[in-house]
């Protein structure tokens, strides 16, 4: 009996000491995500907010530009039933001297391992842990990339979100400098999200396109810098004699904060 209970109490301090390293193996050692936000009620963030279009039946570009702040509100409630934030946008022009005109609400949804982001009913996972230089994940991950364009009515009710497949988001240049607008923030993360090209751009007669997309997130701020571009070309066909640009960009360079 003893025999038995001496074997039986060695099984168990094993079982301890395999679980104890197991654990210290995802010990690591990682700033926390809430230091890259701001959330609470009336925190604001403004920014040089510039537009690419494709005009003229997708032969010309055109870049419009604005200022736009984007305030938290207040706490609510997602479909999951998790607390998350509300933030209201707002545009004026690039001086800041119009009134302030209500353009858009997204949600701020941060957990314990990650921040998700719900733009235009679109759920991103912008943020994750740990923060670490080179580590990634799979961003676009609840988005349906292969939702089918329906034509049913002549007009395309649903969009084409196929672009956003399989992006790997990866933290790079965590805890430097990065400069926008309002001057140097000391210490921020940078996120590649996507940097694709295909197709060859100085041939009219074949598709080409692109897709690139980077954050940056500064310490005690919340995002200061974004540049998001997605663009195809269609060569001349029977239908369309003269090849055309589809797609569209957005920057935003925060000029301040509170």
């Amino acid at each position: 009996m003893k025999k038995f209970r001496t074997i039986f109490f060695l099984t168990i301090l094993m079982a301890i000491a395999i679980t104890s390293c197991k654990k210290q193996n995802y010990n690591y050692p990682s700033a926390q995500l809430t230091d890259y936000l701001q959330l609470a009620p009336g925190k604001y963030i403004t920014y040089r907010l510039d537009s690419l279009e494709f005009t003229n039946f997708g032969t010309q570009t055109t870049t419009v530009s604005f200022q736009a702040m984007d305030i938290i509100d207040t706490l609510i409630t997602d479909n999951l039933g998790r607390p998350s934030w509300r933030v209201n946008r707002f545009l004026s022009d690039t001086t800041g001297t119009q009134p302030w005109v209500f353009n858009e609400t997204y949600m701020i949804t941060a957990t314990r391992n990650d921040v998700e982001v719900v733009e235009n009913n679109l759920r991103f996972i912008k943020l994750v842990l740990p923060i670490l230089n080179g580590y990634n994940w799979q961003g676009n991950s609840y988005i349906d990339t292969n939702v089918p364009i329906d034509t049913s009515n002549g007009v395309n009710t649903d969009p084409d979100l196929s672009y956003f497949a399989n992006w790997t988001y990866t933290y790079d240049s965590v805890g430097s400098p990065f400069t926008t607008i309002g001057g140097v923030v000391p210490n921020s993360i940078t996120i590649d999200q996507q940097n694709e090209f295909y197709g060859d751009s100085t041939n009219p007669a074949v598709i080409s396109g692109e897709n690139y997309s980077v954050e940056v997130y500064g310490k005690g701020i919340g995002l200061i810098y974004k540049n998001l571009i997605h663009w195809e070309y269609q060569p001349p066909n029977i239908q369309d004699p003269v090849g055309a640009y589809f797609g569209y960009g957005i920057t935003l360079n925060m000029i301040d904060h509170n």
